[in-house]
């Protein structure tokens, strides 16, 4: 107390109490705190881009498990009214939010040679695995083993393996019409092997393909199987 009045004495009489001063800041966080909580008025796009990232965030940080339709409505700042009138089930919202936020699947241009086409193949599906929807898709993956998700294991297969099968096809048909291709390289068999390096590389390294990865799966493993 002898410390804290000469203190008060040393910054003169029109100094404020830092007694007072300690309230002041206290009251400020506690303010803050409040808005922060306080929910945000939005509508429409705007309410569910909210609601989506917010959904992602919990993904990525807790997995699906721990995700709830109060949490997400936490962070997003909005109430759980504004959820449950649009998702029945955590399970709806998670893929709705996947869905709206992982990009369509693209066809790959004719650039001249398998090789090429294989590298961008594999460089595409890196940039999405890095993206946010990637990251909560990684958490997801991570969970398929369990007997509840297999929703998920259903929404991975059409939206990222089998379109990566399908683009693998296509390259390899353009290669065989080119002559870059061995002829029956084309197969169902073939097309499943980068999709299942790809997998492996999400559920044992933790997501990462690592510096590198799409030139050596390209010219180590697809090419050697598939050129004449």
């Amino acid at each position: 107390m002898d410390q804290v009045k000469r203190l008060q004495n040393a910054a003169g009489p029109s100094a404020v109490p830092l007694s007072s001063g300690c309230a002041l800041v206290a009251g400020v966080a506690v303010g803050v705190a409040e808005a922060l909580a306080r929910p945000v008025r939005r509508r429409g796009e705007a309410l569910e881009r909210a609601i989506f990232e917010a959904t992602l965030d919990q993904l990525t940080s807790g997995g699906y498990a721990r995700l709830t339709m109060e949490g997400v409505a936490g962070a997003a700042r909005t109430g759980k009214a504004a959820l449950y009138r649009r998702w029945t089930s955590k399970v709806d919202l998670v893929l709705d939010a996947l869905r709206s936020t992982l990009p369509p699947p693209d066809d790959i241009p004719d650039l001249g040679s398998a090789r090429s086409e294989l590298l961008l193949l594999i460089d595409r599906f890196g940039t999405a695995l890095e993206s946010r929807a990637g990251g909560a898709m990684n958490a997801l993956m991570n969970e398929l083993d369990h007997d509840q998700a297999q929703v998920f294991k259903q929404f991975v297969v059409e939206r990222v393996f089998d379109p990566t099968k399908a683009a693998t096809l296509a390259i390899l048909r353009r290669g065989e019409l080119r002559g870059d291709v061995r002829p029956g390289a084309a197969n169902p068999l073939v097309a499943d092997v980068a999709p299942a390096m790809l997998m492996y590389r999400v559920k044992v390294c933790d997501g990462r393909l690592g510096e590198g990865f799409g030139v050596e799966l390209v010219d180590e493993v697809l090419l050697p199987m598939v050129r004449r």
